[in-house]
């Protein structure tokens, strides 16, 4: 029989090593790494626009990011919710006693604004319930009325000074509804009222953070929120 030489035989018991897949001479391994890293970084980038800039919208902050980084492949953009849980973690890092002193106040005015609209069954939406909104932020809170008009009339018995504007909401139809918005500033705090017909309860409008129907809570589910979040309290010493 013949031998092997020792480079063939070498060969011969030496495992092949799995060949590098790779597209236009970059490997794919690192192409995904480096795609994850910039869709970090832009969420992160993205958050901080929010948080500097108010409440300019998920995609105009994405957008405004991206171009900020020269981060032009869309794969590695993050969706809503990854730029919403960086806004989250942000507050929490650099501002954790504000953030919260300032949610629950936010929440309380929330209740309080609620109460004196319970007529168009109110229900929190938007960033004070998903816990990222700033006093700048203020509250939001969907009505549902016959018509717009119901809701102006209990702003001007009130004596309330209000603006309004248009706000296009998606729906899970893929229609695309513009609904009108009062807002308001109560002591420091803006209100925004989204004034909706009644038969939008059953199918709300689309979370831009979740792309799923914006239910909100309502007064007694806020109350129940707030108990939970409410420090605990010391126990009483005896005399």
């Amino acid at each position: 029989m013949p031998r092997r030489s020792g480079s063939k035989a070498a060969a011969a018991t030496t495992p092949a090593r799995p060949k590098r897949r790779s597209v236009g001479g970059r490997d794919l391994a690192g192409g995904r790494q480096r795609c994850q890293d910039e869709r970090r970084l832009l969420a992160y980038e993205s958050a901080r626009i929010l948080a500097e800039h108010g409440p300019t919208g998920f995609d105009r902050a994405r957008r405004k990011a991206a171009a900020r980084l020269g981060i032009s492949d869309k794969r590695c953009w993050p969706d809503n919710g990854e730029i919403n849980d960086a806004l989250i973690e942000q507050q929490r890092l650099f501002e954790p006693g504000e953030r919260d002193r300032n949610l629950a106040d936010l929440r309380r005015h929330a209740l309080q604004a609620m109460r004196e609209f319970a007529a168009f069954r109110p229900r929190l939406i938007g960033s004070a319930l998903r816990g990222t909104a700033t006093r700048e932020h203020g509250i939001e809170l969907r009505l549902f009325a016959d018509s717009p008009e119901e809701v102006l009339l209990e702003l001007m018995e009130r004596r309330i000074p209000w603006r309004q504007r248009d706000e296009p909401q998606r729906y899970a139809s893929g229609s695309v509804q513009a609904h009108p918005v009062f807002e308001f500033v109560a002591g420091d705090i803006p209100v925004h009222l989204q004034v909706l017909p009644w038969q939008a309860q059953r199918q709300p409008p689309l979370d831009p953070v979740s792309e799923r129907p914006e239910r909100g809570i309502d007064a007694d589910e806020l109350l129940a929120l707030l108990a939970d979040d409410a420090p605990p309290q010391a126990p009483a010493t005896l005399p």
